[in-house]
């Protein structure tokens, strides 16, 4: 199966004072999905963005013709389903969560889905993937965390890169069309290595946002990508 890489940006290293600029400008830079991260100061311990924000970012994630851009919703929360359904409402295109922050995976996995979002699964560092063989029929996206989540700027943790290969077997083997994503620490320098180990979607937040020129970050990962 054909495996196109995708650079989804966190906007939770834009700045937060003029977010309809930051998501147009890294869109006309190259940015072909935005990503949000979505924290609640219990599940992890930070407080982000909910559902108006990501409504009213949805006009402004277009591109110069009025091609939509797809939000990619990263839910860092407990409970899950509240918030799911309403980011849902809210515009977002695929949804995302932490198994462990759910009472039922399965069933929120299909809210999801009846919602006409596309669902993912989120595994933290130290976190097992087993069992996820039960429910990968209701999964479109897999989401490695290369860092502790909770904050933005962090170093990737090299033995994500374990993880993402054991999962791109998972995915090839089931011979379904999943994403396979990974969150932090994603640079221009470390960006190959991940996708060799079969990540084909990449969240990068500082590395993207805290550079002057978004534009040259981005193309500067698909040259790696490429090479």
């Amino acid at each position: 199966m054909s495996r196109n890489h995708l650079i989804a940006p966190s906007i939770l290293s834009a700045d937060f004072a003029r977010l309809g600029d930051e998501v147009r400008a890294v869109i006309d830079a190259g940015a072909d999905w935005i990503h949000f991260d979505v924290m609640d100061n219990h599940y992890v311990p930070n407080l982000t963005f909910g559902p108006m924000v990501c409504e009213a970012l949805r006009q402004h994630a277009v591109r110069a013709g009025g091609a939509r851009v797809p939000i990619d919703v990263h839910l860092m929360v407990q409970p899950v389903d509240a918030l799911a359904s309403a980011f849902a409402k809210a515009g977002a295109d695929c949804i995302s969560f932490h198994p462990d922050a759910s009472t039922h995976v399965d069933r929120t996995l299909q809210l999801i889905r009846d919602a006409g979002c596309k669902a993912g699964l989120v595994f933290n560092p130290a976190a097992s993937i087993d069992g996820l063989e039960w429910v990968l029929d209701k999964v479109d996206l897999l989401l490695v965390m290369s860092v502790n989540p909770g904050f933005g700027g962090q170093g990737f943790i090299a033995s994500a890169l374990r993880k993402i290969e054991r999962l791109r077997r998972l995915i090839d083997d089931s011979g379904r069309d999943i994403r396979l994503e990974v969150d932090g620490g994603i640079k221009v320098d470390n960006i190959r290595r991940v996708a060799d180990a079969g990540a084909d979607t990449f969240v990068a937040g500082s590395a993207i946002f805290g550079q002057r020129d978004y534009a040259a970050v981005i193309a500067a990962m698909r040259q790696q990508l490429a090479a």
